[in-house]
């Protein structure tokens, strides 16, 4: 490329320089307007609100395809311009840097009504992009709209309160019908227990808030963790798989994909939503910029409360279900297996004159005393299996899923560090059972209700137990469950060899 004419699009540098507010690039904001009907842009009456604007790519993005669809109905390019900015375009800030941003954008000033202004006819300086710093409503510590924690939130006036008027009652656009309400909201809040995975989920309170307006479309981009539920989610993700006017999913999961240069585990989704459809989901899912899967189907598959996000595992789970086997969750522990939080750790050598419980902690082992473990002391003594709670998979296929699980051999216990599988009645059944957990098969049912680097109890739902009196290897399984050379080559895509 020759470097002195690249004149790079503004708005895409923008998307890759924050994490704090992640700003959509100008590709993904297209391609989630190609969802829309294409009479919507020759249609002088169709109105659009994003409701959190960051950069304003969105609005700016629908102003383009109304100037070029409105060109033989308003000739009159000053007029069109008017006219779309005025009464089709609307938008509101999530901070008043954003607000002013997005104006510049679409009006090409921060002022709708000053001299360099692309429109003539607006008399406030806002424009139709509106802003307005609000406070949090308090009770009991927290938000009752948002359930912002007051401890963190309740600043100077001259601070952003992060109190977002869409979801605080105070959307100043609330008597408006809306055609489209399309965007990307804030994710999260931090509510004083961490970022991540563990802070406080927000988007899906857009979400909620937006189809209470009834629009006609929504169309919105938002992290899939809502798929298998958690963290004050799984309310939604009932609301969403219950809801047959899901009409597409277009499914990233790997989030840089659409962000350049964001980590976000358990990747990104943007959907589109029709208020008037009643059926099946598009779901199609994307790598390395291209769509590698498309499938219409129910977003609940029978028996399941959480979505499957890969087409081509659902004939896996089908066939595993018909054998309706117990599942393998019924032998995993809840978090806190011995009722030990992860940041004990044991001693570095036995204590003298006392019954010493070897440990398993985070990074290594020590020896903890018998009389300081209070819970599911009976599993001591037992032959267990430990694998770790929290594995980070990484962006892209083929994954591990979860760490190298272990021997939990009599007289040991374990930390919040790891879950505990069993207990069984000799070390050879252990080690059957690590067999199992270290076969693709196993990990790859594992993987679907894997959003986040941690696991639970309940992340073992679809895997079915087996006999442990034998060892099991994928070809076993493989020909137990009748899987065809398509199925066995998509989870041997999907789940790498374990390492030693």
């Amino acid at each position: 490329m020759n470097k002195l004419n690249y004149n790079p699009d503004v708005l895409t540098c923008l998307a890759n320089l924050s994490n704090d507010e992640v700003f959509t690039p100008p590709n993904i904001a297209n391609q989630m307007l190609d969802t829309l009907p294409q009479e919507l842009w020759s249609n002088p009456k169709a109105t659009f609100l994003d409701p959190f604007t960051k950069s304003g790519v969105f609005l700016r993005e629908i102003a383009k395809r109304l100037l070029k669809g409105l060109e033989t109905q308003i000739p009159d390019l000053q007029e069109r311009i008017n006219h779309i900015m005025q009464n089709q375009i609307f938008g509101i800030g999530i901070t008043e840097l954003t607000s002013l941003l997005a104006r510049r954008t679409l009006y090409c000033t921060k002022n709708a009504n000053g001299e360099y202004s692309v429109v003539t006819g607006f008399k406030s300086e806002n424009g139709n992009i509106h802003f307005e710093n609000i406070p949090h409503t308090w009770e009991n510590g927290k938000c009752t709209y948002c359930g912002a924690n007051q401890d963190i939130y309740d600043r100077d006036d001259s601070l952003e309160t992060h109190a977002y008027q869409f979801i605080h009652n105070k959307n100043p656009f609330k008597n408006m019908q809306f055609d489209v309400i399309i965007g990307n909201p804030p994710y999260q809040l931090n509510d004083g227990g961490g970022t991540g995975s563990s802070a406080k989920p927000l988007y899906h309170l857009f979400v909620q808030q937006a189809k209470k307006l009834r629009p006609h479309y929504l169309c919105m981009i938002i992290p899939s963790r809502w798929f298998v539920g958690g963290k004050g989610l799984d309310d939604f993700r009932d609301e969403m798989l219950n809801d047959k006017r899901m009409k597409e999913i277009h499914d990233f999961p790997n989030a840089s994909e659409c962000f350049p240069g964001i980590s976000l585990e358990g990747g990104v989704n943007y959907f589109l939503w029709d208020r008037e459809y009643r059926g099946d989901c598009l779901i199609k899912t994307y790598e390395n910029e291209e769509c590698i899967s498309e499938m219409k189907r129910p977003l609940k598959e029978k028996d399941t409360d959480v979505f499957i996000r890969y087409n081509k595992a659902i004939s896996i789970l089908r066939k595993v279900q018909k054998f309706n086997e117990d599942s393998f969750s019924k032998i995993v522990s809840s978090r806190k297996p011995f009722g030990l939080s992860s940041t004990i750790k044991g001693n570095t050598k036995p204590y003298v004159k006392n019954e010493n419980i070897k440990l398993y902690q985070t990074k290594g082992t020590g020896y903890i005393k018998k009389e300081d473990i209070f819970q599911n002391e009976h599993w001591i003594n037992e032959h267990k299996v430990y694998v770790g709670k929290a594995y980070g998979m990484g962006n892209q296929p083929p994954y591990k899923v979860i760490n190298n699980p272990i021997y939990g051999e009599p007289n040991t216990a374990c930390t919040e560090t790891y879950l505990l599988i069993g207990a069984f009645k000799d070390k050879n059944r252990c080690e059957n059972v690590i067999s199992y957990m270290e076969t693709k098969f196993f990990r790859n049912l594992l993987l679907l209700k894997k959003s986040t680097q941690n696991t639970t109890k309940s992340t073992y739902e679809f895997i079915p137990i087996q006999n442990f009196d034998e060892e099991w290897t994928d070809e076993k399984l493989y020909k137990k469950y009748n899987l065809t050379e398509e199925e066995i080559n998509y989870i041997e895509s999907m789940v790498r060899p374990m390492d030693n």
